[in-house]
């Protein structure tokens, strides 16, 4: 765990929007959610690559290597040919972490009957948290909302910086010492 600010990034997986033919929502969004819910000082960075395993595998082993302490990764994840951003993260991830995924379908479910399809995870390369989430705002609202408890805890756990949380938005879970 590290004193400093912590350093997110949002990467916004989007053939379309990295070409500027589509206006990026999913990463705006992310980061509105993120300044709403964190109350502690942080740096958020956003960008924007292309579908495909490989590029998005590049940017997430870059950012992660770069002291990235949490990476929401927006779009890719659906069961369209060019989806590929849960195998990127596959390419990179020291350990996968299902239970994220598990959790953002389960409240996704309780919306659309599409969410079956997601194919959100969690992993940890280095002291990184990558998250995937949908590329909808209001989708990445209930998957955040979803699962963000757990998020300062895993920083804590990782060796990233600590996060705090507004807790009228979100209850951070740490164990009692």
């Amino acid at each position: 765990m590290t004193d400093r600010p912590a350093r997110i990034v949002i990467v916004t997986v989007s053939d379309r929007a990295s070409r500027g033919e589509y206006e990026d929502k999913g990463g705006p969004g992310a980061e509105a959610w993120l300044r709403d819910v964190i109350t502690s000082p942080m740096q958020i960075d956003r960008v924007i690559v292309p579908d495909g395993r490989e590029t998005v595998a590049d940017k997430l082993r870059d950012l992660a290597d770069a002291d990235a302490d949490l990476i929401l990764v927006t779009g890719g994840t659906g069961p369209a040919p060019r989806d590929l951003t849960p195998e990127a993260v596959a390419d990179v991830m020291d350990k996968e972490l299902p239970g994220f995924g598990e959790e953002m379908r389960r409240a996704s479910l309780a919306e659309v009957p599409t969410a079956i399809l997601s194919r959100q995870t969690a992993a940890i390369r280095g002291r990184s948290l990558i998250i995937t989430i949908p590329g909808k705002p209001s989708a990445i609202v209930t998957c955040l909302n979803a699962v963000f408890g757990a998020v300062p805890y895993c920083l804590d756990l990782i060796g990233a910086a600590r996060i705090e949380t507004d807790p009228a938005r979100i209850v951070a879970f740490r164990p009692k010492k």
